[in-house]
This record gives C-alpha cells, structure tokens and sequence, in this order.
C-alpha cells in the first residue's frame, strides 16, 4: 500500500524539488520529515526510489500555506534533504526554491492573480528565517506566466523574470548582521567574516586558502585538504556566531571570494556546505553582495567603495553570475543595509500523485 501524495515539482533558480501544501503533509514534525525522506528517496546516493537527483540542489522541498500575519500572503517552509542520511534540515533558506513559491501560490489559489497587470506581488515569510520577502510573479489574464526572455546563468534556456526583494533578513537567523559582533575574525590563523544576510555564511578570501578563487567546483571537491580546513573553519565559526556544534547542520555556509575584475564585482566559491555549488545560492549571492558592500568584511575591498544608494553587484559563480542590488542607507563613511533584491526563473516541470510507501510513515 502507499499514500497518495499531491505534489507539484517545479525548478526555482536553479534548484528543483516537490512543492506541498501544508495540509497536504502530516502536521506532526517528526512525521512529515519521515514522509519527506521517503518522497525524495532519502538515504541513497542517487535517491533511486523518489524524487531527489542524488544532489543537494535537486534535493529540496518547499512547504507553502496561506499566512497568518497580516503583512504577507503566503508562509514558506524550506526543507533541505540530505542525499545520503535520513535527515531533513529547516534552519536554512533557500533563495532559488524560493522563486517558485509565487508562482505556486497563485495556481493553488492562496493569492490571486492582479487583474489587468502584468506583475503580481506575493508577500512570502520565510518561516525559517523569520523574515519577508516581496516576490513578484509575472502574470497574464489571471494566470501565471512561466515563459519568457530572462536568463539566469545556470540555466538553460529563458523564462518570465521572478523578482525577489528580501526586506528584513538580516540576522534573522542569529539575531545580528554580524553575529560575532565584529566584521572580521581570526579563526586558526585565517581572517574570515561571519555574516547573516538572507543565509548565514562565514567568508574566507581565497587568497589565504592558497586558492586563485575561480577554481572549478570539481577541483574544489577533491581537494580533501581544502574541504578538511574548510569545516573545522565552519564549525568554529559556528561556536562564535552562538550556533553551537554545527557538525550535524548545513549552517553556516563556507564561501571562498576574490576580488572581481572591475568594481562592483566579486568572484564566489559557495559550499553546500562540504560540496561546492555548481552555480550559487540565491540567498548565499545575497550575503555575498552585502558583504561586498559594507565596509571592514573580508569581502570589501578598494577598489569599490559604494556609499548610500542602491548598487548593482554581480557575483560571479561556476555557471556563470547572479546580479544583485543592493540599497544602502545610512552616510556614506557608514552605510547600513536595507534591501537587496535579484531576479530568478522558475518552471513548473509536474503535477500529479506522488505515491509514498505506507511504511515510511511508521
């Protein structure tokens, strides 16, 4: 026997996964991750029996339910399935699911579409990070629009842009932009900044790693020495952010930077954590553009010194780049953080029944 699922799998950014109703899963917490597991065919390498692609980008799952707060329309639960052991992780975000929750939202009747517009905005809570986020759909005679002209590197093909424009998501995790209180630390000899904008993230220059910085994800993973420093940095950056022991926790984020080719722009290795992305976290360009634009981070630099104002920042990754604007208030020998915003596609890919096996509910 098994229990018949609804689902709808979509592509957000440039990641994919299930997308569910609250009401479609079981209340219960312990209950729903054990469903989760099963759906995705967690744990195998290659999650052969459901839906996941043996990757952590195609091992995602996003939980959407009409919002209890009157500022926001829809509440989004993001869930990260481990590939290979039967664990489900909702402390991160995830930016690139993320363009798929409006769209979703609207075809599931939880929000609907503007009449006579071409745009409709829905106000998401991210319910992981506790913080809003304004997402802008396009739409046409009541429905959405998934086809159109915008490219995001990663990603084949085009599609309708999804505007994301996160309001409130610093230190929504840890409380502080800078959760260590300061915006460089020394961990074992290497200067990195621990910084929590829309992800929590610790930032090491390439440079001190030995690295150029534009090294290719393949070359990154299989340097076990690299990765080996890489989370003993992680984990005793988490002790310092009041994370604890994040042996067990894909937070923070390790990210590897160097300094882009012109101002305003910043190359990025983004690790998931112990694997680097083939391209990069929405969420993760988020902080890394932030970082790039707030003075005494590992990431600023001299060459570009914005002031108040929004900035546009590109973050080049492995696929290619993600462009971020980034509005500063503030002076400008002190700027502050306000917004930040960057357009990502999403596809809806199915709709039908996803059959779980009655025992994975035991």
């Amino acid at each position: 026997m098994s229990y018949d699922l609804p689902c709808i799998l979509m592509r957000g950014g440039t990641s994919r996964g299930p997308f569910f109703l609250a009401d479609w899963l079981p209340q219960d917490p312990a209950a729903r991750d054990r469903m989760l597991l099963a759906a995705l065919g967690s744990p195998h390498e290659l999650q052969i029996d459901g839906l996941g692609g043996g990757n952590s980008l195609t091992s995602k799952v996003a939980i959407v339910s009409r919002s209890r707060r009157a500022d926001c329309d829809v509440d989004y639960l993001f869930a990260q399935v481990s590939v290979e052991e039967a664990r489900v992780d909702t402390r991160p975000n995830c930016g690139n699911m993320l363009a798929g929750v409006g769209p979703f939202a609207i075809e599931q009747g939880l929000v609907p579409a503007a009449p006579g517009a071409d745009t409709t905005l829905v106000r998401v809570f991210n319910v992981n990070t506790r913080s809003r986020i304004d997402v802008r759909v396009c739409t046409r005679n009541g429905r959405v629009r998934y086809e159109g002209d915008a490219h995001i590197d990663g990603v084949q093909g085009t599609a309708a842009p999804v505007l994301l424009s996160f309001l409130d998501a610093w230190g929504s995790v840890t409380g502080s932009l800078f959760p260590t209180g300061r915006r460089t630390d020394t961990i074992d000899g290497v200067e990195l900044s621990c910084i929590d904008a829309a992800q929590v993230m610790v930032l090491v220059r390439a440079r001190d790693l030995g690295l150029r910085g534009d090294e290719t994800p393949a070359a990154l993973d299989a340097d076990g020495a690299l990765l080996a420093r890489l989370e003993a940095l992680r984990r005793a950056a988490g002790l310092r952010m009041g994370l604890g022991d994040v042996s067990d926790s894909v937070l923070p984020k390790p990210v590897v930077v160097a300094p882009g080719i012109r101002p305003g722009q910043i190359v990025s290795r983004y690790f998931t954590p112990r694997r680097c992305h083939r391209s990069h976290a929405a969420t993760g360009a988020i902080g890394v553009a932030a970082a790039l634009a707030l003075p005494g981070t590992v990431a600023y630099g001299a060459q570009w010194r914005p002031g108040a104002g929004t900035h546009r920042v590109a973050v080049q990754h492995p696929a290619g780049r993600i462009e971020v604007d980034v509005e500063l208030g503030g002076t400008d020998a002190d700027p502050q953080l306000r917004q930040a915003s960057l357009v990502r596609t999403a596809r809806k890919i199915l709709e039908g029944t996803l059959y779980v096996p009655d025992c994975a509910l035991a």
